[in-house]
């Protein structure tokens, strides 16, 4: 299978091996330079370190076992030097450990002996493509230096500090309750910070985005041969977060089963591959987040009761953002700092109506649809403040809508306030418009498809009908 190179991939990126085997440094190089590849080669650390420092790769390929030193300390010189390159840790099978100890130092990923060229060319394509996501168009690495997330000054924020500050030092569980996007993750990374386990691996895990028959391996890692597919040993998530936190978010969503062999992994703190038969001694504090009730999950026999007790040491919810209006600008401030040092801009602010439309619409999904609405927002900006035409739809259009806890549905305020002024109906007072009269109505239809679906679009042109793309050109026109 021939690959192709990925959109987002620099052109002719350097790579700079590391290894002391001069045979596969050979073979590695005029397999890599067939793909585009720029190819730099050194036979032992300190070479590399002075490669690294003269060449300036975009990835490194590094042996484990070395002449003069290992893997582990060539990627911490290098990781000195500069943090954003991906490093790509070669080792043999016999060295798992050391490979879970490289993950843990920061490498991008490792590759087990003996070496396929289709892997090899994968797991650099797939580095490189995430590292450019966060590289400016010139290749060169932009670093965001802000912070990755705040607290607000609220009561509900500084009561929330104050649950962290007390739990973050102890080894308790914790479950975090809050609907979609509203920080549990953010939280626990801050309880984690703030933990004695700070200066090892926090490993966060999407439990809904785990297909059923892949979240063991996922969990626990696989033996190779384990089973179909198994071509390589995979550490899973408990080891890589060994000596750290382990955050399973949307941990209702895991399989029955597999609840039943996480059970057995917080009560004796040990792991078994899939397809091993050794048993792993495991250190791991368990932080994890719902946004529904587990007392609910486990009576409608979703999740486990005695799972749900081993976790519940210590509970923490999250407000929802529109309960915390005085905190939305100052959220949205730090998001734009965000984008402005993603994208190169120099936006300063928020026109007065695109404050007062955030202040005032709903959130639903809390902080993620602020942060993604303001990225977007920035991208569309020219000038020197985010005005309301660069605003999805349904927050531009919102202070026309009715969103009261009934379904019933106001039309535009102008169209409302004309009836509400007209004492006979416009029919016979000589003004009808049937094309005027249709178009509203079809306004109407669509503005009460998408809030029934929260303004889901694809939703809303299922339920209506027609396509998105006829769906998005008609918002458009509503918009002029």
């Amino acid at each position: 299978m021939k690959c192709k190179l990925l959109k987002s991939e620099p052109m002719n990126s350097k790579i700079l091996i590391i290894e002391d085997d001069h045979a596969i440094c050979q073979l590695l190089k005029q397999f890599l330079s067939k793909h585009g590849y720029e190819v730099t080669i050194a036979s032992n650390g300190k070479k590399g370190i002075q490669a690294f420092k003269d060449e300036s790769p975009n990835l490194v390929l590094c042996d484990f076992r070395l002449g003069d030193t290992d893997g582990v300390s060539v990627l911490k010189q290098i990781k000195e030097i500069n943090q954003s390159v991906p490093i790509i840790i070669v080792t043999g099978y016999s060295d798992i450990r050391t490979s879970v100890l490289a993950m843990r130092s920061g490498a991008y990923d490792y590759i087990t002996k003996p070496l396929f060229p289709e892997e090899i060319l994968l797991t650099i394509k797939k580095a490189l493509e995430v590292v450019a996501h966060e590289n400016l168009q010139t290749g060169a690495p932009r670093t965001v230096k802000s912070q990755k997330f705040i607290f607000g000054k609220s009561p509900q924020s500084n009561a929330l500090m104050k649950q962290i500050e007390l739990v973050a030092p102890t080894d308790y569980s914790v479950i975090i309750y809050g609907e979609s996007g509203a920080g549990k993750e953010a939280v626990a990374q801050t309880i984690h910070m703030k933990s004695l386990r700070a200066a090892q691996p926090f490993v966060a895990v999407d439990c809904g985005s785990i297909s059923k028959e892949l979240a063991g391996s996922e969990l626990f890692g696989h033996e190779k041969g384990s089973f179909t597919g198994a071509i390589l040993t995979k550490i899973g998530h408990f080891e890589l977060a060994n000596g750290g936190t382990l955050f399973l978010d949307e941990v209702a969503n895991l399989p029955y089963e597999v609840q039943t062999s996480l059970l057995r992994v917080v009560q004796e703190k040990k792991i078994r591959r899939i397809g091993g038969n050794k048993e792993i001694d495991i250190d791991v504090r368990l932080i994890i987040a719902s946004n529904e009730n587990l007392v609910d999950a486990y009576k409608k026999r979703k999740f486990r009761e005695d799972l749900f007790y081993r976790f519940n040491e210590f509970q923490i919810s999250l407000t929802p953002l529109r309960e915390r209006k005085d905190e939305i600008m100052t959220y949205a401030s730090f998001f734009l700092n965000q984008s402005n040092e993603l994208l190169g801009k120099d936006i300063t602010g928020f026109d007065e109506e695109v404050i007062d439309l955030f202040e005032n619409y709903p959130w639903y999904g809390n902080l993620r649809e602020l942060k993604n609405v303001i990225k977007r927002a920035a991208l569309l900006t020219e000038g020197d403040k985010i005005k309301s035409s660069s605003l999805p739809f349904e927050i531009s259009h919102f202070s026309k809508l009715s969103f009261g806890e009934s379904d019933s549905f106001n039309v535009k305020e102008e169209i409302v306030e004309k009836n509400e002024e007209a004492s006979e109906p416009d029919y016979l007072m000589g003004h009808a418009d049937i094309k005027n009269a249709a178009h509203e109505a079809e306004y109407e239809m669509i503005i009460k498809v998408l809030k029934k679906v929260n303004f889901n679009k694809s939703k809303a042109a299922k339920i209506l009908n027609i396509d998105r793309k006829t769906l998005y050109n008609k918002i458009k026109n509503f918009q002029q």
